[in-house]
This record gives structure tokens, sequence and C-alpha cells, in this order.
């Protein structure tokens, strides 16, 4: 499955899309980017007057490109014929370790550590333009695959 197949089969869209491009893609994981441009509105009140990326938004961004980008690899590469594939996260442990600016690009890299019974586990890293990391964690989630439109 190419790279672009899988950014139209993502669930989301913008202002809560957090993949600008997906660099690689494996049966072993996933990497991709995003710019966390100026205008983001939840820049407009966290914090006043030096706004950062909530830790919730960077955990989204690495879901969304080390989790679900892989998670719909992996179904698509398991040959399902599914027009629908939803992807929940069902866990998370992150470690924060330097702050995400607005205009500041980030690359996310996942590596799966199990993908068995419909549940997608994957190790997490992002880092910044400067290639500081700057959060890493563990996710899970599940995966549900439907031929409804």
């Amino acid at each position: 499955m190419k790279q672009k197949e899988i950014l139209a089969r993502l669930p989301y869209a913008k202002p809560f899309l957090f993949v600008d491009e997906i660099l690689e893609v494996t049966e072993d994981g996933a990497k991709g980017s995003f710019n966390f441009s100026n205008g983001l509105d939840f820049y407009k009140g966290h914090f006043k007057g030096n706004p950062v990326t909530p830790g919730v938004i960077l955990t989204e961004c690495c879901a969304q490109i080390g989790l679900v980008c892989l998670g719909i690899f992996l179904v698509g590469a398991a040959k399902l014929e599914a027009s629908n594939v939803q992807i929940g996260m069902s866990s998370s442990e992150m470690e924060f370790l330097q702050p995400v600016f607005p205009g500041e690009t980030v690359t996310v890299i996942s590596r799966k550590l199990y993908f068995r019974f419909q549940k997608l586990k994957c190790e997490v890293k992002m880092y910044n333009s400067n290639k500081d990391l700057v959060c890493k964690g563990t996710l899970s989630g599940m995966l549900k695959v439907s031929n409804d439109g």
C-alpha cells in the first residue's frame, strides 16, 4: 500500500489531522512528519504569551503517524478488502522531554512491538527539526475492519 493511499484512508480531517507526510512504512514500523503551524487554534490559549504544543496533541500526532498509519498499512498488507478501518487508541504511556513550539516540524518514528488479535502495540519517538528527541513512549490501539462505506 502506497503512502498516498494510507493518507486517504486516515479517519481525520483538519483541524485534527496531525500527519503531513508519510516518509516510510513497512511491516515493522512507520515514519512521518507534521508541521505545527503558528495558526493552530490551541496555541491561542496554551500558554498565554508563550504558546507550547500540549502533550496530548504530541501524543495524538505520534498515534496518527506511528499507530494509525501503520495499522492501515498492516491491514492493507494482510489483503483485507475493507473500505473502512477504524483504530481506537487503547493505551498510552508517554514521556515528554522537550517543548514543541509553533512553527516546528516534527518527525515521528514508530516500531511495531506486536500486531495480533486486532491489537497493535508500538514504540514511538518524536524528533524536532534539530533531531532532538522530543517525546517517546508506547501506544496501543484496537483495529476494527468493516466493509460498510
